[in-house]
């Protein structure tokens, strides 16, 4: 398992080394002037002179692949870089927005993870019963709705008709309450639509019927036999959505005001504040592959009989 992993690191190395470049070109061609912005921001008056000051002491004023080359021998040593508003370093301030975005994602997965596995196998048991029914029209309209619209309607609901949280959520358990569930109902949609299916496959083959036959008891059949069975494709949709929480949460945090990687990314952005979009970026690939990597070896945990090669 450990060869199996370096190999698979060593292979990404050239993907990141192209995320780099790309997403370094990108912020190179990205109109408008970092140098500018930042006086603009700090008032007074911007001539020339002290333009082309900032700009050289930004180094903004070297050719593009001396500044790409400068960036990946720093990044290479762990340092991204100085912050372009506050000239404070890079990997501080995205340390900290990221532990807000994995608590985030954490508490996001578990409780949709909580939820939508026994709903998802009591709905497969239940096939076609007025509850399984009714749970189908939920999940299919959580599952249609977009993110942003839920976490609209949460925040009219909870902070302006109940008033029961903040509008602007607060770095705390009762802040996360309301990006937890808006980020929460689409994957328990997904989860509990999924695991249904996946139990419904399973309780119709041979070796489901044939453990009816010799009398084994129910639950011994759907925990210890049908949920294994049924894991892969959970673990698969499970890591899927993983994914698009670390990447994807961009538009809730912007909502709810939540301090996390995605919020900053967007702040950043528009401030123009290149060196935290560009570590922000290597950082949410290198999960996003860490993630790829863990599904795999999680499917040879679970079932032997597959092969790492």
């Amino acid at each position: 398992m450990l060869k199996y992993s370096l190999k698979r690191i060593v292979k990404l190395i050239p993907v990141l080394i192209a995320i780099t470049l790309i997403v370094f070109t990108l912020m190179y061609l990205t109109p408008g002037d970092p140098a500018l912005q930042k006086l603009t921001s700090q008032g007074g008056e911007v001539t020339p002179e002290l333009l082309s000051e900032v700009r050289h002491e930004m180094g903004l004023d070297r050719p593009f692949i001396i500044r790409y080359s400068s960036w990946v021998l720093n990044v290479l040593q762990g340092d991204l870089g100085n912050a372009y508003t506050d000239d404070q370093p890079v990997v501080p301030k995205l340390m900290k927005a990221l532990g807000y975005t994995a608590s985030l994602a954490i508490a996001c997965t578990l409780f949709s993870v909580i939820i939508a596995v026994p709903l998802g196998v009591y709905t497969a048991i239940k096939k076609d019963s007025l509850f399984d029914n009714i749970i189908r029209i939920f999940t299919f309209t959580g599952n249609a709705m977009p993110n942003f619209l839920i976490a609209l309607l949460l925040m009219f609901l909870f902070c302006i008709k109940i008033r029961a949280f903040p509008v602007i959520a607060t770095a705390s358990l009762k802040g996360m309450f309301l990006p937890t569930l808006a980020l929460s109902i689409p994957m328990i949609s997904r989860f509990a639509r999924q695991t249904r299916a996946d139990v419904m496959s399973q309780l119709s083959e041979e070796y489901v019927i044939g453990m009816h036959a010799r009398g084994v008891k129910e639950r011994v059949i759907l925990f210890r036999n049908v949920l294994h069975n049924s894991a892969g494709s959970i673990i698969t949709i499970v890591s899927l959505q993983i994914r698009v929480l670390i990447g994807g949460s961009v538009v809730t945090e912007m909502i709810f005001r939540w301090p996390g990687i995605g919020n900053l990314m967007m702040n950043s952005i528009t401030a123009r504040d290149f060196p935290v979009v560009q570590g922000a970026v290597l950082i949410l690939a290198t999960l996003q592959i860490l993630v790829n990597l863990l599904t795999d070896l999680s499917y040879f945990l679970i079932d032997k009989r597959i092969s790492l090669e």
